[in-house]
């Protein structure tokens, strides 16, 4: 329930996903999106429920030394909501993260552990190189309002590649929404979706919304790697994502020739390919994707490399058990949601030498992290990467193994 109500002198207490923790008046705890640790601030409730409320912080009356101005014309309250914390410095967005990440462990994994969040190589401006937008009446693009259904039309955005901004001065009338991507060095073009008699589906377009050559795949080197991404296909967006998370998967797993790896949510084989290099013809890389476009994807990308296999299934318990084998090595980088039930056991059952677990949210994370001790595999080192700037969401590359 929205409501206009204005609570003065809230001071925020401690980070939390959904905005900074203060208390009102009664001691009702309420979540306060643009605000910062130790802040007092004005706060503009804008949901209420039986346990909580959320709210935006309209005025600052004793400021954070973390605070600063927003770089992004529409981050602020009632605005765009993509970014969470663009009122933080740098420092105070990678503090922020850590507390989240530490918070999450401790009360989900029952695991103490002191978090760092790294910076990215690059600047934030400018990072993203796949930008999902929503369409509105007008063919206008925009982002979603914070837990609304409200389109805020944007002229640019901050985070997005440079390459992004001629879309936002055209109409895309008849999309429901548009993905823009600039993948690689080729040229950044838009992935249009509409409704259609037997559901959605895509079509190819320039970023002036011109037809595109429906064949087009984008190219991306990772290290000297090359790899084909379909539309269709899921790729990281941070522009340097797909780098870090090889080298650290490559350093976690330690892959010797004559290994036989799994990677588990194998995407266009981001992973499985810099694997299939290290373990060499004696060894043996199985990657498990659902996506077709993936799949497709991941078998060009690893042709003619050490044996493997490139397998349309979805990670199953059943699957798993299929896959995995005494002494193998593990990687997986599921979606959001994390493992679906009974897949963390079914892993540690099967007892590989290793697993390398990439995440890129802290609660489900924690929670598969406490599955995986159930069976025996204790996280033993972990990174956390910023390769979400300017949000709350933070990359983690965990190693897991059942060594005492």
């Amino acid at each position: 329930m929205n409501t206009d109500e204005v609570f003065e002198a809230v001071r925020v207490e401690r980070p939390a996903v959904g905005g900074g923790v203060g208390r009102v008046g009664n001691g009702r705890v309420v979540f306060v999106r643009h605000a910062l640790v130790g802040e007092l601030v004005r706060v503009a409730i804008t949901e209420t429920t039986a346990k909580y409320l959320r709210g935006d912080a309209v005025e600052v009356l004793e400021a954070s030394a973390g605070r600063v101005a927003a770089p992004c014309p529409y981050a602020h309250a009632q605005g765009c909501g993509g970014c969470d914390l663009q009122h933080a410095s740098p420092a105070a967005q990678l503090s922020w993260k850590a507390s989240l990440v530490s918070e999450q462990l401790r009360r989900v994994a029952g695991v103490a552990r002191e978090v760092v969040v790294e910076a990215a190589p690059s600047p934030a401006q400018g990072s993203r190189t796949r930008l999902r937008c929503v369409v509105n009446d007008e063919g206008k693009l925009g982002l979603r309002g914070y837990r609304s259904h409200d389109v805020k039309v944007l002229d640019e955005c901050w985070i997005g590649s440079a390459k992004f901004a001629e879309a936002f001065a055209h109409r895309w009338r008849g999309y429901g929404e548009v993905e823009l991507r600039a993948l690689g060095d080729g040229v950044a073009f838009a992935v249009a979706w509409r409704e259609g008699m037997r559901g959605s589906f895509f079509e190819l377009r320039t970023l002036t919304n011109q037809p595109l050559d429906p064949t087009t795949v984008s190219r991306v080197d990772v290290a000297g790697n090359v790899f084909s991404v379909s539309p269709g296909s899921f790729w990281q967006s941070h522009v340097d994502a797909p780098g870090l998370l090889s080298a650290a998967v490559l350093e976690g797993l330690a892959p010797a020739p004559g290994d036989h790896v799994v990677d588990l949510f194998a995407g266009v084989g981001l992973f499985s390919l810099p694997l299939a290099r290290a373990v060499g013809a004696r060894g043996r890389v199985t990657a498990v994707e659902s996506n077709p476009n993936s799949v497709r994807d991941a078998r060009v990308n690893l042709e003619g490399l050490a044996p493997h296999k490139v397998r349309q299934w979805q990670v199953t318990p059943r699957s798993v058990a299929d896959a995995v084998h005494e002494g193998d090595l593990v990687v997986l980088d599921p979606p959001r949601t994390g493992l679906a039930r009974g897949v963390a056991a079914a892993i540690a059952k099967r007892a590989p030498r290793r697993v390398v677990y990439v995440s890129c949210d802290a609660a489900t994370f924690a929670r598969d992290v406490a599955s995986f001790a159930q069976g025996g595999f204790a996280l033993r080192e972990m990174r956390a990467i910023d390769l979400f700037p300017m949000t709350e969401h933070v990359e983690l590359v965990a190693l897991l193994d059942s060594a005492p």
